[in-house]
């Protein structure tokens, strides 16, 4: 998880503009400091090479709510450490440093610092705004109107989101953390914007939809694959309806701790019928390329199988993007690829695909329906969700 690798392995995603993270940690901002910096955006020498980055951070207040925070330049991540050195104990071991301060508080320093800012996550149930707070303006108080985007995390999308009337002005962005620098499970959520130049002040202007500058497409998992979807024992996984979880006062017949799901959340939150407004993008429901394929060809996603065609699809078409987002169909079928594996990209992009949902801290399990593959050959469930299961286990 070195920038060097996180930048060529984010070019074959097609991911051209990658989050540094962490970037107030003494270290890894020395590690970027070597980097070619233009316009705010840093690059390797030879650019040709791999993606570009932007300075963020994720911070989390006195109440653990996470927040989100894209930088215009070192000498204002330098500025925010300084600024949060005397509030935290760790922000020189961790990179996302805990902070003795509130989420208003913080909004006030990212905005000091001319940085964005924005809830992670935001409907978590652990470390997440709506998971202490019943609106923005409890978590960021008057600089509640500084907050210009609001991260969806993996359990919750577009539909769920603009059903509480407060976000329907913010922009949503669907990030997700990178577990690790290969594409197999790098960026498994991402956003695409229009701009005109690679700079800080065009993404900036995209994310609050200014000259012309805005997002145009989210991709990220179905909801109900989020290992938060519905409300579920901690330890033993059990769903429950928010009706029954309530009556057993949150604890689980083999007594561990219930926790309560996005879905449920957004049910208590609901102030609206969720018609989106109308600069929201399209949000599309995808996994990772080689998740698609596995399922597809009954493989685990890390196969010998799977990574041949992945290595495949990605030769003839460029980057993983391109082949889940922009390749026609027809391209890929002219490809003379599995036509199972064509036919899994098609119930993606289409919205064919059943989700039995996650909840309690398990992600759920996706399964292609024939209808909606109908080059996909039927397998015994308890084997598909086996291999479902596996493939986010890391």
């Amino acid at each position: 998880m070195d920038l060097a690798t996180l930048a060529k392995e984010s070019a074959r995603k097609g991911i051209q503009l990658l989050g540094t993270g962490d970037c107030l940690h003494p270290k890894w901002l020395d590690e970027i400091r070597e980097l070619d910096e233009k316009n705010g955006i840093f690059y390797f020498k030879d650019k040709a090479e791999g993606t570009a980055f932007v300075l963020t951070v994720e911070v989390e207040d006195n109440k653990r709510v996470h927040h989100l925070l894209i930088l215009p330049s070192i000498a204002k991540a330098e500025q925010l450490y300084e600024s949060f050195k005397k509030y935290s104990s760790n922000i020189d071991s961790d990179g996302r440093p805990s902070l003795r301060i509130s989420g208003e508080e913080i909004a006030a320093h990212a905005k000091d610092a001319e940085a964005l800012i924005g809830p992670c996550h935001a409907f978590t149930p652990w470390t997440a705004l709506y998971a202490y707070h019943n609106s923005l303006k409890d978590c960021y108080g008057d600089l509640s109107g500084y907050i210009s985007f609001v991260e969806l995390g993996l359990s919750a999308d577009s539909s769920y989101a603009d059903r509480i009337s407060e976000l329907h002005e913010l922009t949503f962005l669907t990030n997700s953390d990178a577990h690790s620098p290969y594409p197999i499970r790098l960026a498994r959520e991402f956003n695409r914007f229009q701009i005109e130049d690679m700079s800080f002040e065009d993404l900036k202007a995209a994310i609050e939809r200014r000259r012309g500058r805005k997002p145009v497409l989210n991709v990220g998992l179905p909801p109900k694959e989020g290992k938060y979807n519905e409300s579920a024992c901690i330890r033993c996984y059990e769903h429950y309806s928010l009706r029954d979880a309530i009556i057993r006062k949150w604890r689980c017949e083999c007594k561990g701790m219930i926790k309560k799901g996005v879905r449920d959340r957004v049910n208590e939150l609901a102030d609206c019928e969720g018609t989106h407004p109308e600069h929201r993008p399209s949000y599309m429901h995808l996994i990772p390329l080689a998740e698609v394929i596995g399922l597809a060809v009954h493989k685990s996603a890390s196969s010998k199988t799977v990574t041949a065609v992945w290595e495949s699809l990605l030769a003839e078409f460029g980057t993983e993007v391109n082949v889940l987002v922009d390749a026609s169909m027809d391209e890929l079928r002219a490809a003379k690829r599995d036509d199972r594996v064509v036919e899994a990209i098609t119930a993606f992009r289409t919205g064919k695909v059943s989700v039995i949902p996650g909840g309690g801290g398990k992600y759920g399990v996706i399964v292609l329906s024939p209808e909606g593959c109908e080059g996909v050959e039927e397998e015994e469930p308890e084997r598909e969700q086996k291999g479902q299961l596996s493939l986010f286990d890391f």
